[in-house]
């Protein structure tokens, strides 16, 4: 077992214990995160076939990525339970071990080597994902959905069509349309307004270098960006991880167009989910999603 805070390690080249959790464990993501919302040190821990990306902070020792802007945790590799169970023995009585946002199948191989170094560990669900398995196409995804869903979409489309035009997504990553984007959160009323302070924004123009990311602004027929969505994407799913409108084109439900059209993409490229990522929000379950459990594992040394 090596512990050390290189970020060049291979460790991060093993595939996630926990599957479709996108780039949430992998380098760039995480080492975006820590040079922006990291503290503390960060405790990278492996063997040839495991690797743990965590820090120590005050809160004790965690995953790296705080909960509330990386929506999935999950070791790499295989033989995850024994190279935990050596980490534990290696720590000072009374640290305290916290793995939140852990898919199952990650908690119990983490709660699993927790408890063969002899600790006493809680599990519990402290959130979830929201996960459509997409069809083939978007007359079979509509048809999957209950008839006043399928109405409700149909409704605000044509209302949409008929007061601002076709609508458009269209992919820009560029200086302008990411400050559109925060503008639109800027505007919203709020614990939404308050999100994008300018540290924020800066995070989210360094996230559109990872592998994946993908700006998408919906645009009317005179071209003006009315919402924004900022995802990434892998060869099987998009992962929305957020998104915005502009408050004072609401009438015209910017945001469920938006979202119609990040689908229809979806769908359309082939990939096999869409994943709403966090929040238990109704809409997200109207629209088809189930519910993927995340769980919280804690132990203390």
């Amino acid at each position: 077992m090596r512990t050390h805070d290189d970020w060049g390690t291979g460790g991060f080249g093993l595939a996630p214990l926990a599957r479709n959790v996108g780039p949430f464990v992998l380098r760039a993501f995480l080492e975006t995160w820590w040079r922006h919302r990291g503290e503390g040190e960060p405790m990278l821990v492996e063997t040839h076939s495991a690797f743990l990306p965590l820090y120590v902070g005050p809160g004790g020792v965690r995953f790296m990525g705080e909960a509330d802007l990386t929506d999935y945790h999950s070791p790499l590799g295989v033989g995850v339970e024994k190279l935990l169970a050596g980490l534990v023995v290696t720590l000072p009585q009374g640290t305290v071990l916290s793995f939140d946002s852990l898919p199952g199948e990650a908690a119990h191989s983490v709660r699993l080597g927790l408890e063969q170094a002899g600790l006493a560990t809680s599990m519990e669900q402290h959130e979830s994902t929201a996960v459509v398995d997409l069809p083939p196409s978007h007359d079979d995804y509509l048809a999957s959905l209950d008839k006043k869903e399928r109405h409700e979409i149909r409704r605000k489309l044509r209302r949409f069509e008929t007061t601002c035009g076709p609508p458009r997504l269209v992919g820009d990553s560029s200086r302008e349309a990411l400050a559109a984007f925060a503008a639109m959160h800027r505007a919203a009323s709020g614990d939404k307004g308050r999100f994008m302070t300018g540290e924020m924004e800066t995070f989210f123009a360094d996230l559109l270098c990872v592998d994946g990311a993908r700006l998408d602004l919906l645009v009317d027929g005179a071209g003006n960006a009315l919402a924004a969505g900022f995802g990434f994407q892998d060869e099987e799913a998009y992962y929305l991880y957020n998104s915005a409108f502009n408050p004072e084109s609401g009438r015209v439900s910017p945001g469920a167009v938006l979202i119609d059209r990040l689908l229809r993409r979806a769908i359309g490229e082939g990939l096999l989910r869409f994943d709403f990522l966090k929040g238990d929000e109704a809409y997200k379950l109207r629209l088809g999603a189930r519910p993927r459990p995340l769980y919280v594992v804690e132990a203390c040394t």
